[in-house]
């Protein structure tokens, strides 16, 4: 099921906790589980940064404006269905003494601080894990192993292939874990759900069981297509400039870091042709992502099936032909 697409939409999705936002041409609408067995939804008619402001609509352009929106949005919409999802018991006893004593003493406003500092140091160690660590490992494999030879041109692609290596470890040990299991249980209704719609089916428990649930359009595909495209650039830069591969690692780093942009924007171009798209070229540079969401994605219940069913609802319109919804 789910091969043959009926509806060529973009509708989008992110799981939550206890909870699902659909992106659609009505806007974002979250579905969550509420601690009563109700589903509580909330719909934000907001217009897409993409659409309001045109410059950020250009093709490479719209992917990282679209990118930087989703994230911001993503964590707000987290945090709502957290607090939406929780019994008054569980916030009391989520809340640890040192949170109760900054709270009582200090006010919300250096909660607010403490929060700040904890997503840079979040950014920090991620950056850590996934850009610097690569480079190391690997600078180490060329000091022992490959020493001078030619090889070490091949640096971007060792490095590339290690990103991936360590990606993958770090979300399996990540989904090992019962609360981000139930999380990715979200995800596979997020993404049966879509492909239901997208195949003209009536929006049923029924319908959307029968559904797959490894998605084109998912951000884990998204993860794997700017990986696979950050090693290609790199890679041709230094064959081009051999001279590339003598500078200094944080210089390296820094150079990752400042194409990223066109990495992102590259990549979203890709997705969105791929989520409309089936060839040859969109197989191979779908299939790591799409044989990743085995990992992140994990066959929902039906009980979680209906949040993803009442999002999607909430989020589309009368009119299934939204190609135009950016």
């Amino acid at each position: 099921m789910g091969e043959n697409i009926k509806h060529k939409t973009s509708v989008g999705g992110q799981a939550l906790i206890e909870g699902i936002v659909m992106r659609g041409p009505a806007g974002n609408a979250m579905a969550v589980r509420m601690p009563d067995g109700s589903i509580d939804v909330e719909v934000d008619h907001n217009i897409p940064i993409t659409k309001k402001y045109k410059i950020l609509g250009v093709p490479l352009i719209r992917g990282i404006a679209a990118y930087i929106d989703s994230m911001v949005s993503g964590y707000k919409y987290l945090m709502k269905s957290a607090d939406k999802s929780m019994t008054e018991e569980e916030k009391e006893e989520d809340l640890s003494k040192l949170d109760r004593w900054l709270t009582d003493h200090m006010g919300p406003a250096m909660m607010a601080v403490i929060g700040a500092i904890s997503t840079v140091l979040g950014v920090a160690i991620a950056f850590g894990i996934f850009m610097y660590l690569p480079t190391l490992l690997v600078d180490k494999f060329d000091e022992f192993v490959v020493r001078n030879s030619d090889l070490s041109k091949m640096h971007p692609l060792f490095e590339g292939i290690m990103r991936i290596i360590i990606f993958v470890i770090y979300m399996f040990l990540v989904s090992r874990t019962k609360s981000i299991k139930r999380v990715f249980m979200y995800h596979g209704a997020e993404h049966k759900s879509i492909f239901c719609y997208e195949n003209g089916l009536p929006l049923t428990v029924e319908n959307v069981r029968k559904m797959k649930r490894f998605h084109p359009r998912c951000g884990t595909s998204f993860i794997f297509v700017i990986l696979i495209i950050s090693i290609l650039i790199t890679s041709a830069l230094v064959l081009i400039f051999p001279h590339l591969s003598e500078i200094s690692r944080p210089l390296w780093v820094l150079m990752k870091l400042a194409i990223l942009p066109l990495v992102t924007g590259i990549g979203y171009e890709f997705i969105k042709y791929a989520g409309k798209h089936d060839n040859i070229i969109v197989r191979f540079l779908s299939a790591p992502g799409l044989f990743m969401q085995r990992i992140t994605t994990v066959e929902p219940t039906d009980d979680i099936i209906e949040v993803g069913i009442e999002a999607l609802k909430a989020a589309i319109t009368d009119n299934p032909k939204d190609d135009e919804i950016k």
